[in-house]
C-alpha cells in the first residue's frame, strides 16, 4: 500500500456567508485533528447580503458581484492545487444570503460552471446545528445557551458538550432575522421612533425561544445554582463586540489577544456606547464591523432584557467552517481534550510516569480549606498537558526559556491551538514559566503580572508551586526518560499539615523518598526549590500577598 501523504488529510472549505466569503485549508491528520489546524485562510469582503438591497428594495445579486465571487473562487482553486488538496476534499457551503437570493439557482449554477465545484446550500435548521458544532469545537466542554450571529440572521439553541458527546435542542436552533447587517438595515428603515417596537419584538422572540427550545431541567438547575445562564457566542458581529470588551478590560493591556475562550461576566457584557466612541481603532475591528456596532449594541440590549439571568459570556471562534470540520471527525477524536492534543506532540518517553509524580506533588483537595488549588490546575487534562510540555523549550537559551514558556500559549507554540479557554492558556503559561525557573527580563515582567491578575493571586501561587514541582521532575530526568525500575524507587507525596509558630499555620508537607543513587544531588535541589516557593518573599504580592508555607521531608 502506498504511503499516505499529509496532504491527503487536507480539507478545503469555502464558507459563503452574508457578510463575507471565507476560504480555508485545514489539516485533519489524526494526531492533531481535534485542533483542526488551519494551514491557509483568507477572506473576501464581498457582502452577499448588502448586494441584494438597493434603496431598501430586494434585488437579484448583480452580474458584477457574481464576477467578483467567481474571481475569488478561481484564485482559491489555484491555491488548493498548489497545496495538493485532493479534489474530493474541496467543499463550498452557502448560508442565508445565497439561500434567499432572488437569483440563487442561477448564481450557484454559474459557480459550478466556472469552478466545477457544486455549492452546498445549508438549510436554516442545518445552519444553526452546524454553527453550534463549531462552538462545541471551541471548548473542552460546554453547558449553556449558544448563539451564532451572522450577517442576515441569528441562531439560538442550548448545548451540553462533554468528551465528544454533544447534545442540543431536539428542535435544532431557532433562527431570527436579526443578523448584524440585517439589523443595520432594519434600524435605518424604522427610524428613531421605530426602535422601541423593534426592541420589544426582539425581546419577546428571544424570551419565547428559551421556552420553545425545551431546555433540559439539569441545565436550568445549573443556571439557578450558578446565578444565571452561561452564554456562548459566535459569529463575526459578536466576536467584534468581544474585541471591544477586551480593549476595555480592567487588565490593560489584556494579555491574551485571542477571542476564542475570552470570558466576561454580565456586568462587563452590557454596552455603554460612550466608552467606545471610536471602535474602528480597536484591535481586530474592521471598518465594516465598526459600522455594525450600533446594531450589535441594540441586539445585546434586547437579549439582556429577554434573558436577565445571564451570569457569564464566553466568546467562540467556531462557526460554520469549524462546525463542518468538527462534525466530520470520529467520535474518539471529538472526545479528546484540546489542551492534551495540543501538547501531545511535545511529549517524551516517560510522560505517563511523570504524570503520576506531578499528581502526587499536589496535596489532595481538603473540603474545609479555602487554600485548595483551583480545579482547573488539578484536572487530569491539565496535569497531562503540563508533563507533555515539560521539555518543549529545552533547546532555548537560558536567557529566554522562561519567557518563551510564558508566551507559549499566546504567541508561541500553542498560540494556534483551537479550543483552549483563556484560563487554561494563562495557567499553563504560568506553570511552564516557573518550570524553567521563572526568571524574566523587564520586557516580560508586565506580561507576567497581567497573566497573574487574570487568574488571581491564589491560582497564580499554585501555578508557581506546580511549576516548581514540574521543574524538579525535569531536572531529575533531563532526557525525559525514567527507567522502568525507578518508578518504585522515587516516591513523592504532598499532604496538608500544620506548623506551630506564634500561632498554627497551615502548610504543605512535600515528602520525597528517593532510592535512585544517581539523582541524590538533584533531589536535594528539588527539595530546596519547593521550600523556597513557600517563603513569604516569594508569595504572589510579596509578604502581604498570597501563598502557603512548604516544608520538605523524606530520606535524603
Amino acid at each position: 500500500m502506498a504511503k499516505q501523504k499529509e496532504s491527503d488529510h487536507y480539507q478545503a472549505l469555502v464558507d459563503m456567508g452574508s457578510n463575507g466569503i471565507r476560504f480555508s485549508i485545514s489539516n485533519l491528520s489524526p494526531q492533531t485533528a481535534r485542533l483542526m489546524p488551519t494551514i491557509y485562510q483568507d477572506r473576501s469582503g464581498i457582502s452577499l447580503y448588502d448586494a441584494q438591497y438597493q434603496a431598501g428594495k430586494k434585488v437579484p445579486i448583480s452580474q458584477t458581484i457574481i464576477h467578483q465571487v467567481l474571481k475569488a473562487l478561481l484564485r482559491f482553486k489555484r491555491i488548493c492545487e498548489d497545496y495538493h488538496v485532493p479534489p474530493g476534499n474541496v467543499h463550498i457551503v452557502a448560508t442565508e444570503a445565497t439561500r434567499n437570493a432572488i437569483n440563487s439557482t442561477a448564481f450557484r449554477q454559474q459557480i459550478e460552471e466556472a469552478t466545477a465545484w457544486k455549492v452546498g446550500l445549508l438549510a436554516k435548521e442545518d445552519e444553526g446545528r452546524i454553527g453550534a458544532m463549531g462552538v462545541a469545537s471551541s471548548f473542552g466542554s460546554i453547558k449553556g445557551l449558544v448563539m451564532d450571529l451572522g450577517g442576515g440572521s441569528i441562531q439560538m439553541t442550548w448545548m451540553i458538550s462533554e468528551k465528544g458527546h454533544v447534545q442540543t435542542s431536539p428542535k435544532g436552533a431557532v433562527s431570527f432575522p436579526y443578523g448584524a447587517a440585517a439589523m443595520m438595515r432594519r434600524l435605518d428603515e424604522a427610524g428613531t421612533e421605530g426602535h422601541e417596537p423593534l426592541r420589544k419584538e426582539m425581546s419577546t422572540n428571544f424570551e419565547n425561544a428559551l421556552e420553545d427550545l425545551e431546555v433540559p431541567e439539569n441545565l436550568r438547575k445549573k443556571a439557578d445554582e450558578e446565578g444565571g445562564w452561561t452564554l456562548y457566542l459566535s459569529g463575526g458581529g459578536f466576536r467584534g463586540w468581544g474585541y471591544i470588551l477586551m480593549s476595555m478590560h480592567s487588565i490593560n493591556p489584556y494579555p491574551i489577544p485571542i477571542i476564542n475562550g475570552f470570558r466576561v461576566p454580565r456586568s462587563c457584557f452590557l454596552p455603554n456606547v460612550k466608552e467606545y466612541a471610536d471602535p474602528e481603532t480597536k484591535f481586530r475591528i474592521s471598518s465594516r464591523r465598526a459600522s455594525q456596532v450600533p446594531a450589535v449594541t441594540f441586539l445585546i440590549k434586547a437579549l439582556a432584557e429577554s434573558i436577565p439571568s445571564i451570569a457569564y459570556i464566553h466568546f467562540a471562534q467556531g462557526g460554520i467552517r469549524e462546525g463542518l470540520l468538527f462534525s466530520s471527525l470520529p467520535a474518539d477524536i471529538q472526545s479528546q481534550h484540546p489542551l492534551v492534543t495540543a501538547t501531545a506532540v511535545y511529549a517524551l518517553h516517560s510522560s505517563s510516569s511523570f504524570y503520576q509524580l506531578l499528581k502526587a506533588s499536589i496535596p489532595p483537595h481538603k473540603s474545609s480549606s479555602s487554600k485548595d488549588p483551583p480545579a482547573a490546575l488539578t484536572s487530569p487534562h491539565f496535569i497531562h498537558s503540563t508533563v507533555q510540555l515539560l521539555y518543549a523549550h529545552a533547546s532555548y537559551p537560558k536567557d529566554i526559556s522562561a519567557a518563551a514558556a510564558l508566551r507559549s500559549t499566546t504567541t508561541g507554540i500553542l498560540g494556534n491551538a483551537h479550543g483552549l479557554s483563556h484560563t487554561d492558556r494563562a495557567l499553563l503559561a504560568l506553570v511552564m514559566c516557573e518550570r524553567w525557573g521563572g526568571e524574566l527580563s523587564p520586557t516580560d515582567e508586565q506580561f507576567l503580572s497581567n497573566m497573574q491578575e487574570l487568574v488571581g493571586r491564589q491560582a497564580s501561587w499554585w501555578a508557581k508551586y506546580i511549576g516548581r514541582a514540574a521543574g524538579g521532575i525535569a531536572t531529575l530526568f533531563p532526557a525525559g526518560v525514567m527507567r522502568e525500575h525507578e518508578e518504585s524507587e522515587l516516591c513523592v507525596a504532598a499532604t496538608w499539615t500544620t506548623v506551630q509558630k506564634k500561632e498554627a499555620v497551615q502548610a504543605i508537607s512535600f515528602d520525597i523518598r528517593n532510592g535512585i543513587p544517581d539523582v541524590d544531588g538533584a533531589v536535594g535541589d528539588w527539595r530546596h526549590e519547593m521550600e523556597k516557593v513557600g517563603k513569604k518573599k516569594n508569595w504572589i504580592g510579596g509578604r502581604e500577598g498570597w501563598g502557603i508555607k512548604v516544608i520538605t521531608t523524606g530520606v535524603r
